[in-house]
């Protein structure tokens, strides 16, 4: 399966996510305990893990599974870290409204790249790194209102601790993706058996888990099954694609999201949102597009440069 149609099925999946959790509500209001659905889409994605290991090694009893305690107790750290992430999105909206988090959200798409240079020593070009910071800046330029309005005041209006909050908060989400595509890639192990280990860790106590089921609609399933479907694309992206990918598809479907509001929840379209779109879009082309589509190279550098594509595509294949 090539990177970027798992990378398409993901925008999809997470676009409609949002969609269908506000057409899960009745009258506005959760009949269900909302608590339940991530703990039921781990559930699925650990189940379903399972299954494609036993599966998997049915077909090929020679299949790779590194089940030594120094390498199993590694998947714990994501856990840990988007939990310490968790407590610090509900401080830092102690001091910042929930537009301005949303807003300052798209930082870790700068740190992304930062973390992923740093951690995983990929190499990104100049032109990457701009597209990288169009891509920040369109998703930006999307969710802010007009400047006539208070929400655009209150952007700059918020403490200083808001701010910090916010930037260890974009650091903690870049460092748990970069840090598991870390741990996909670690070794050759399989990828069934990798999310085995990824999401047995990923479980949080509390008494909610006694109203399972309770108010759940056919709606309410199918949030449970997306969120499922989107964490297991997720790891096979950090496997076989990288961290950026994830981050594009992710931001193309804040994007497609706000797109179908428009038709579905009669969303009014904003200026923004269309030169949002548009810079986004030139980031995309900007960051996958081979350099001579880019440039009017001459043909010797041409060949050169769609040579060394092919080079890149290779050992990401092979990665």
């Amino acid at each position: 399966m090539q990177w970027y149609f798992v990378a398409l099925l993901l925008t999809f999946l997470t676009s409609s996510q949002g969609i269908l959790t506000t057409l899960s509500q009745s009258n506005g209001k959760y009949l269900y305990d909302y608590a339940t659905v991530p703990f039921l889409a781990e559930v699925f994605k650990l189940v379903l893990s399972g299954l494609l290991v036993w599966r998997e090694c049915q077909i090929s009893p020679s299949t790779r599974m590194t089940t030594e305690w120094k390498s199993v107790r590694l998947y714990v750290v994501p856990s840990i870290i988007y939990l310490i992430h968790n407590n610090v999105q509900f401080a830092t909206l102690t001091y910042v409204d929930a537009s301005t988090y949303q807003i300052m959200g798209n930082l870790k798409i700068v740190t992304t790249g930062i973390l992923f240079r740093l951690f995983l020593r990929r190499r990104l070009s100049n032109l990457q790194w701009m597209a990288i910071i169009l891509l920040a800046v369109g998703t930006t330029t999307s969710q802010v209102k007009g400047c006539g309005e208070a929400s655009c005041d209150s952007l700059f209006a918020a403490p200083i601790q808001g701010y910090m909050l916010g930037a260890v908060s974009a650091c903690l989400s870049a460092l748990a993706g970069v840090y598991t595509e870390f741990l996909m890639k670690k070794n050759n192990d399989s990828l069934y058996w990798q999310n085995v280990q990824l999401y047995t860790g990923g479980y949080e106590n509390g008494s909610w888990w006694q109203r399972l089921f309770n108010g759940y609609s056919i709606t309410t399933w199918m949030v449970v099954l997306n969120l499922g479907s989107t964490g297991l694309l997720v790891s096979w992206l950090m496997k076989y694609a990288d961290n950026i990918v994830k981050v594009y598809a992710t931001s193309m479907a804040m994007l497609l999201t706000m797109v179908w509001s428009v038709y579905l929840f009669s969303f009014k379209p904003t200026l923004q949102l269309f030169l949002g779109i548009i810079i986004c879009m030139m980031s995309l082309h900007m960051y996958f597009a081979p350099p001579n589509m880019l440039l009017d190279l001459p043909t010797q550098v041409r060949a050169a440069s769609e040579s060394l594509k092919e080079v890149t595509v290779e050992r990401r294949t092979d990665s």
